[in-house]
């Protein structure tokens, strides 16, 4: 890739090398045709499809480890949400990986190391779930992070789509997880290690599938070495946080959703079973949600109207949630559904589109996810601290709505049709 200049921006210590170490001087982005497109389209979805029963499929069975394993509500606490903070810790890492040996084959290593700690899980002890939920979580962090600059380089005409397609997946695996993990546990007699280590089936299945998507390695002689590519002047560009603090905000609404909505439901009232339907309508709707948001928010060049109106639906779902009658409950869930399920695609989206190119898109990506979901992993705790202080969930649904209010302006401010202002520079 030519030099893009701007002799002005020097490097910064978070400024990582990226994105495809194999290729050198790489073209403008064109479709991937034929077969070889159909099958990184699928490979892309089956990945989304692992990138988060390592998140949701414990929630459903806690009561049950709690009981086996003789943990407090501390170490719960820390089992649900230490991957979501190897998500954002590990997410730094993924640039500097993909810059030496490649995305593909980044993706590949990382699958498998995403299957050995999902299967890690199954062990019966307090120690083995939180070793594999920290291994599961890294390399979740790291996948997720390269998914998008591989999105802006590989399906450059069906950006929106395809982006739309991969969360619309990543949705599916959360709600298919959730819902599936307690039956797993009953046809397994009652086994939760069982129900949590089946998980890593679908992600060797994922790794494997990947496999033939490894560009070879070439020789001294084959061509031109490949010269490292630098981006610089992410980290000070306004706009780049902007994007970073959307998807964090937006990011730990949701995983205060999937912790705390379910007890708030019970406290209301309704029996745990239906409490947990609930919630996995709400998840499930996020699917044809993340699915639609982004084709009409990329039907304008600006997408702050829709980061808003995203965000507003969000705030009527959890209002209806938190005082509404409960017979009313479903209509919120489905309200709730739809914000966020758009908002995490629009998310995803916005990073892609506020990139001039891939390697922009990967480095935008790593900077927005590791930070954001860094961000994400303090909302759950501190749900729980503030209804411990205050004994009931007016003050929760308060910091909820204020989370809420403030994303939707980060929302509007990063929808706006502009890109970050950093440097590409493949060196000479």
């Amino acid at each position: 890739m030519n030099k893009l200049t701007a002799d002005k921006h020097k490097p910064s210590l978070a400024d990582d090398l990226l994105i495809d170490a194999e290729d050198p001087s790489p073209p403008a982005p064109s479709p991937i045709p034929g077969a070889r497109g159909f099958w990184l389209a699928a490979a892309l979805m089956l990945v989304a499809l692992n990138l988060r029963p390592a998140l949701s499929s414990l929630g459903p069975i806690l009561p049950d480890v709690i009981r086996d394993t003789g943990i407090t509500a501390v170490g719960a606490s820390i089992l649900t949400t230490a991957p979501v903070l190897c998500l954002g810790l590990f997410g730094f890492l993924a640039p500097r990986l993909a810059g030496r040996l490649g995305a593909e084959r980044v993706i590949v290593i990382f699958l498998f190391v995403l299957t050995a700690g999902t299967a890690i899980r199954g062990l019966p002890s307090f120690p083995g779930l939180l070793t594999g939920s920290i291994v599961a979580g890294a390399a979740i962090g790291i996948v997720g992070v390269l998914l998008p600059g591989l999105v802006k380089r590989d399906f450059p005409d069906k950006a929106s789509l395809m982006t739309g397609v991969y969360t619309m997946a990543l949705c599916a695996g959360a709600a298919g997880a959730a819902g599936a993990v307690v039956p797993f546990q009953q046809a397994r007699g009652g086994s939760w290690p069982a129900a949590l280590a089946v998980w890593a089936a679908p992600a060797l299945l994922a790794a494997l599938l990947w496999l033939p998507l490894m560009p070879r390695r070439r020789g001294d002689s084959s061509g031109p070495k490949p010269r490292p590519v630098r981006v610089t002047g992410l980290w000070s560009d306004p706009l780049a946080w902007q994007v970073t603090l959307y998807m964090g905000l937006q990011s730990g609404v949701a995983y205060m959703v999937f912790g705390w909505l379910a007890p708030l439901l019970r406290d209301r009232g309704l029996d745990p079973v239906a409490a947990g339907l609930v919630v996995s309508c709400s998840i499930l709707v996020q699917v044809p949600s993340a699915l639609v948001a982004p084709l009409l928010a990329t039907r304008r060049p600006s997408q702050s109207v829709a980061a808003a109106l995203l965000m507003l639906v969000t705030i009527v779902g959890l209002l209806g949630l938190f005082h509404a009658p409960l017979g009313t409950v479903w209509l919120w869930s489905v309200l709730l559904g739809i914000g966020q399920g758009g908002n995490f695609a629009l998310a995803l989206t916005i990073i892609v589109l506020r990139s001039r190119d891939a390697h922009v898109a990967s480095h935008l990506s790593g900077m927005a996810q590791s930070v954001g979901y860094t961000l994400a992993a303090a909302g759950p705790l501190g749900v729980g601290v503030l209804h411990q202080w205050s004994g009931g969930w007016e003050t929760v649904s308060i910091l909820f709505v204020t989370i809420c209010l403030v994303a939707s302006l980060f929302g509007m401010a990063a929808g706006r049709d502009r890109h970050v202002g950093a440097v590409v520079d493949s060196g000479s």
